[in-house]
């Protein structure tokens, strides 16, 4: 049996949203793996959410620059939220997002060489904004579109950056579905864009979260009741199947019907998404001198 540790209970816990006491169980009944532990949690209804993927630690911002069907965003990481709302930072940011447009760069070593307006490169720019700033200061992520149909970029507070691409319909309702996007974060564009994998495991949880009476009915009956709640879930992890944030009587594919689009794809960038920042014991580190 492995150690069920505090740190391993805690981790779970800001994980799933699902109590202490709930979260060492899970662990002590799954041999201490974390990720069999939160798919237990969610079997028995415990576990609000897997909330790992959507923690934030680093800061920085998302810049963005489009031309047309043309657009790209970056993501440009600093040390602190202080130096990310600097105005020089912010200079920095946009300049780099310029000059990946202007460049045609794929990617971020290609654009660490492409130039600035200043005439300087991209990677000796950053040194010189460290230099500034006091700060690591560093060039993270590029995602870029070209395309002949409406492209829609979308920044909100410079944390969370959308590109999204839609056949047919207009400017606005590209715009729209970008800032929806940017609200309400789905894994994927269409119903059918949801992997069988996913759907396969979110069927055993419900029937696993069902009690020994409801899955004594009839099979037809039992199947009825599981394809109504996979359909709700399918739904809430697509963006066609979302209700519209700027007409909620709508689900985003009727919208996309009534204004004659195609939502084709789209890309959501968030600042420090996927980054594991130290949390500051304080506590621990005054502790720590006193006995010195």
């Amino acid at each position: 049996m492995a150690e069920i540790t505090a740190s391993l209970v805690k981790e779970l816990r800001e994980r799933t949203g699902a109590g202490m006491m709930e979260c060492k169980k899970a662990l002590t009944q799954n041999d201490g793996d974390i990720d069999a532990a939160a798919e237990w949690l969610r079997k028995q209804g415990l576990a609000k959410a897997d909330k790992k993927a959507s923690r934030v630690a680093a800061e920085g911002r998302i810049a963005l620059a489009q031309d047309g069907g043309k657009a790209v965003l970056v993501e440009v990481n600093s040390e602190t939220d202080f130096v990310a709302n600097d105005a020089n930072f912010k200079a920095f940011a946009d300049a780099v997002a310029q000059a990946a447009l202007s460049s045609g760069a794929g990617d971020v070593e290609a654009l660490k060489a492409a130039t600035l307006a200043s005439g300087e490169s991209v990677e000796e720019g950053r040194a010189a904004a460290v230099a500034k700033l006091g700060e690591n200061i560093q060039v993270r992520r590029l995602v870029r579109i070209d395309s002949a149909h409406n492209v829609a970029a979308y920044v909100h507070g410079g944390k969370i950056g959308v590109l999204v691409e839609v056949a047919g319909g207009d400017a606005d309702f590209a715009r729209g579905v970008a800032m929806h996007v940017a609200a309400m974060n789905p894994p994927y564009n269409k119903q059918a864009d949801v992997p069988a994998e996913f759907i396969a495991k979110e069927k055993e949880i419900e029937l696993a979260k069902m009690s020994e009476k409801d899955r004594a009915k009839p099979a037809e009956i039992l199947e009825k009741i599981i394809s109504g709640k996979l359909a709700k879930i399918v739904n809430e992890v697509s963006l066609y199947g979302q209700p519209y944030v700027l007409n909620t009587d709508q689900t985003v594919e009727q919208a996309a019907k009534a204004a004659g689009a195609d939502v084709l794809g789209f890309t959501r960038l968030v600042v420090g998404e996927g980054i594991e920042k130290p949390v500051e014991d304080y506590a621990a580190e005054v502790a720590k001198a006193m006995q010195v």
